[in-house]
């Protein structure tokens, strides 16, 4: 089942690469990746019969949902914004001629890192339910209330931030109030909050690979695609305005301003 999510993958991927052939907008992949994963966790928990009932459940509906918000969120910016992610264009112009094929084993690739996210989902509905102990219970809980709270705090910096960009008065401005007044990229961080719920239900069976998901995430977001990409663009879009926000506020972690 697992290569027929892939394959799955694929063909949306290949849509969608269809799509940004047309429309030259490569940021339609980010919108596609969120729903495959999406998709593949709520077609799991339906069809996986492996696991206890109340851990299908609670994959589907939460993990589902996180996913599926996620995607409806990509797909309201990407529908608002007139010219292609500064990223895309940046790979569109690198690659030249070359471009289509360079996007298409881009759009693949994503495929393969949906099913990379999706992995823990698919390890805990692949694990018999005899294996799952009293203590499961507890650890559902907890796990539980990190999902929750890491979905209410997404939800609410990326509404706050949707906001201020709509508003013509804020162009050239930066977002600093509400949840962007602690943190530079609080969105990014209740990101990686959300990947501690998975190991921390895996402990139950012990499933302590997981815990590799919350690294790999802190390193795509710190490093490679989140917040050195948006740094650098802030600052060359506001300049001054952005290098004070810096000075202040938080990078990452939910934290005081400074004076």
């Amino acid at each position: 089942m697992l290569w027929n999510l892939f394959l799955l993958n694929v063909l949306i991927m290949l849509c969608c690469w269809v799509v940004a052939i047309f429309n030259k907008r490569a940021g339609i992949v980010d919108v596609a990746w969120s729903f495959c994963i999406g998709l593949n966790v709520l077609l799991s928990a339906v069809l996986i019969e492996t696991a206890p009932d109340w851990l299908r459940v609670f994959i589907g509906v939460l993990s589902g949902f996180w996913f599926l918000r996620l995607f409806w969120h990509l797909l309201r910016r990407y529908q608002s914004e007139q010219q292609e992610d500064r990223r895309y264009a940046n790979m569109r112009r690198a690659m030249g001629k070359f471009q289509h094929l360079g996007f298409l084993a881009f759009f693949i690739f994503q495929a393969g890192l949906a099913i990379l996210f999706f992995l823990p989902m698919w390890l805990l509905l692949n694990t018999p339910a005899e294996q799952w102990g009293s203590e499961s219970m507890i650890l559902l809980v907890v796990s539980a209330l990190i999902m929750v709270i890491a979905l209410m705090g997404e939800t609410l910096a990326d509404q706050q931030l949707y906001k201020f960009k709509l508003n013509p008065e804020n162009h050239g401005k930066t977002m600093d109030q509400g949840l962007w007044r602690y943190s530079r990229h609080p969105n990014y961080f209740f990101e990686w909050l959300h990947w501690f719920a998975y190991p921390i239900l895996g402990l139950a069976v012990g499933l302590y690979g997981l815990w590799i998901y919350p690294v790999l995430m802190w390193l795509f977001l710190y490093y490679i695609t989140g917040i050195p990409f948006n740094e650098q663009q802030a600052l060359k879009n506001r300049g001054q305005n952005y290098r004070d926000y810096q000075q202040r506020t938080s990078m990452f972690i939910l934290w005081k301003p400074k004076k």
